[in-house]
């Protein structure tokens, strides 16, 4: 799967940014979310709660 992912992001025309967002969970232990997303989206999606 992993091969998959990666022969996708090379033949995409736009520039991808891995995001990664440290959140609290309820348990007070921190959940790492990770996603790629376009260049201009990173900051909204880290700023989002």
């Amino acid at each position: 799967m992993a091969k998959k992912t990666v022969a996708t992001l090379q033949t995409g025309s736009k520039k991808l940014t891995k995001a990664i967002k440290m959140i609290r969970g309820k348990s007070n232990a921190y959940i790492f979310s990770e996603k790629m997303l376009p260049s201009d989206h990173v900051n909204d999606w880290l700023s989002k709660k």
